[in-house]
């Protein structure tokens, strides 16, 4: 197990930068997800730890050492692609003993290796299979025993469960997890799905534009999102924002609404954007008008798309009290949870 430290690191191709130096600290034994958009820098960040991606610029350190120039093999990481990379025609325990038999470790040692890997993973009775009879999960369980098999300082995964579907996803997040929990061996995660993100990691690292828009601790980044992007990027659905501005303690929206401001933002006179999330709306009498659009229940609670003049708010309700499209409904936001961000910038003011 080690440390990965990324120090101001840059990516360029050509004229084109799409890392703009990322400085990020990963502990050892720390689980870290590195989440964000498509195109947003994630993967390459990850390829270039890895070795698989050269760097333009700061430094990679993988258990102190300063790895910019060192090859992939010599970094002593294993990587789990998307797409599992198993050899077709290759059985379970050759998929996952190769990386041995390539260093030419004596039979033994990679028959124990493999056999301790297979355990970890339930795939015991799966070793004389080929990779054309698994399920998609069983072949991402055989592209993670490859990597178990190597035991190395850095586990990273390139977005592992893309391929698989809702189900399956949630039960792979699962084993990941509790493989994590067993193993204690530093792992940088890609993904650009934020429950994922939320469900798995010891800490987030946010990604936009190349850039690290916020790193910190999953229900950190929830209840203290830095700006705009990561409080709508983190938590599902996205967190409400409501356009208006803070004059005398309140808070006014375009139509002449008012909404109360958290304790401490009463002196603000400007621009500003209302941030709620759809959990902390609750129903009330004297609440804010809205008019019901679609109504999506599932099972344990009920998600309310509905309308306040031009702007669309979604809130979600766990009474069986379902509103129909068309009714007007009166909500009021828990004020204690609410978030107040610059207009000009998206930080959050609150």
């Amino acid at each position: 197990m080690a440390n990965v430290e990324l120090n101001a690191v840059r990516k360029a191709y050509g004229t084109a930068a799409v890392i703009h130096g990322v400085t990020v600290d990963i502990r050892d034994g720390e689980f870290v997800t590195l989440v964000g958009p498509s195109g947003c820098g994630k993967s390459t960040l990850l390829r270039m730890i890895a070795g698989l991606e050269d760097i333009s610029g700061g430094e990679i350190r993988i258990g102190g050492r300063t790895v910019n120039s060192v090859p992939p093999k010599e970094r002593d990481i294993a990587m789990v692609f998307q797409n599992y990379a198993l050899y077709p025609h290759m059985t379970v325990a050759e998929n996952m003993g190769f990386s041995l038999k390539l260093k030419k470790a004596p039979k033994d040692v990679r028959e124990a290796g493999v056999k301790r890997a297979a355990e970890i993973l339930s795939l015991t009775k799966l070793l004389d299979r080929y990779p054309r009879e698994l399920s998609g999960g069983q072949r991402q369980r055989v592209a993670m025993g490859r990597a178990i098999v190597r035991n190395p300082q850095v586990f990273l995964f390139d977005e592992p469960l893309s391929n698989l579907d809702a189900k399956l996803r949630v039960q792979m997040r699962t084993e990941i997890k509790e493989l994590h929990q067993r193993l204690k061996t530093t792992t940088v995660y890609v993904t650009h799905d934020q429950v994922e993100a939320m469900t798995m990691a010891d800490k987030i690292v946010v990604m936009h534009d190349g850039i690290v828009e916020q790193v910190g601790a999953p229900l950190e980044l929830y209840n203290n999102p830095a700006n705009m992007f990561v409080a709508g990027f983190i938590g599902s659905p996205a967190m409400n924002f409501l356009k208006g501005r803070c004059e005398r303690g309140r808070f006014l929206l375009e139509d002449g609404s008012v909404l109360t401001l958290p304790a401490g933002l009463e002196h603000l006179s400007s621009g500003a954007v209302y941030g709620v999330r759809p959990e902390h709306l609750v129903r009330s009498d004297d609440g804010l008008a809205l008019t019901v659009a679609v109504v999506e229940p599932t099972g344990a609670e009920t998600q309310v798309i509905a309308r306040h003049g031009s702007q669309s708010i979604v809130c979600i309700f766990r009474d069986s009290d379902l509103p129909q499209p068309g009714e007007i409904i009166r909500v009021r936001p828990d004020v204690s949870r609410v978030h107040v961000f610059s207009e000009q910038d998206g930080r959050r003011l609150s």
